[in-house]
């Protein structure tokens, strides 16, 4: 039923969005670095490396420079239109073909490079690794201010995201995979479109039971 869910809402998403995404494939195209899509290899079901589509946000030797994996806020490396598209988490919309493809869901935990997962505890990656990751999900949901957190911490970035945020976000992937239903889900994706809107809001705490306690 899931895989079924999957397709029928990513279908009618990029329909409605075909249009927008043109008009963003163009700007991306003639400007900044000419380049459209950026894909990058994040870690799947079944522990195997898939390439997870985005629009171009950032420089294309972003990996290779300042602090690699981990994006902090007003990072230099994000493009001028990258910023609105990050902001407004439009740059995420093309993962609805990687949602057709079948290496992802709607809702799942969100995929991680090697290097973020690597982070997680062994009984962590585990457990997520047996459920397609996510276009959202609850650590995304509770975790979208991540950038502000790792550029506010006085800790070091890589030390912030090790023992603040991954270990934490860890403990709600883990959440979701014990939990995981088809009203959760639905829950999830309204959450997610709430917190687009207003990004300071913190609702999930009402609406979701048996949350882990947040440590940060």
């Amino acid at each position: 039923m899931k895989r079924i869910f999957d397709v029928l809402v990513s279908s009618v998403a990029l329909l409605c969005f075909l249009p927008l995404g043109i008009i963003i494939s163009i700007i991306l195209k003639f400007s900044g670095e000419g380049e459209i899509f950026y894909p990058q290899t994040r870690i799947g079901k079944g522990g195997k490396g898939f390439g997870l589509l985005k629009f171009a946000t950032m420089l294309k030797e972003s990996p290779n420079l300042g602090t690699g994996d981990i994006t902090l806020k007003n990072d230099p490396r994000v493009l001028r239109l990258g910023k609105y598209l990050r902001i407004t988490k439009l740059n995420e919309v093309p993962q609805l073909l990687n949602i057709l493809k079948g290496d992802m869901s709607i809702i799942g935990p969100r995929p991680l490079t090697l290097k973020n997962f690597d982070c997680y505890s062994e009984h962590v990656k585990k457990a997520i690794i047996k459920i397609r990751p996510g276009l959202s999900g609850i650590g995304s949901i509770v975790f979208r201010d991540e950038e502000s957190i790792i550029s506010n911490s006085r800790k070091s970035h890589i030390d912030c995201y090790k023992e603040d945020i991954s270990t934490y976000k860890g403990d709600l992937e883990l959440w979701y995979t014990e939990n995981a239903s088809f009203i959760l889900d639905i829950k999830l994706i309204l959450l997610t479109i709430w917190i687009v809107l207003v990004p300071k809001s913190e609702i999930y705490n009402r609406v979701l039971n048996g949350l882990p306690e947040r440590k940060i």
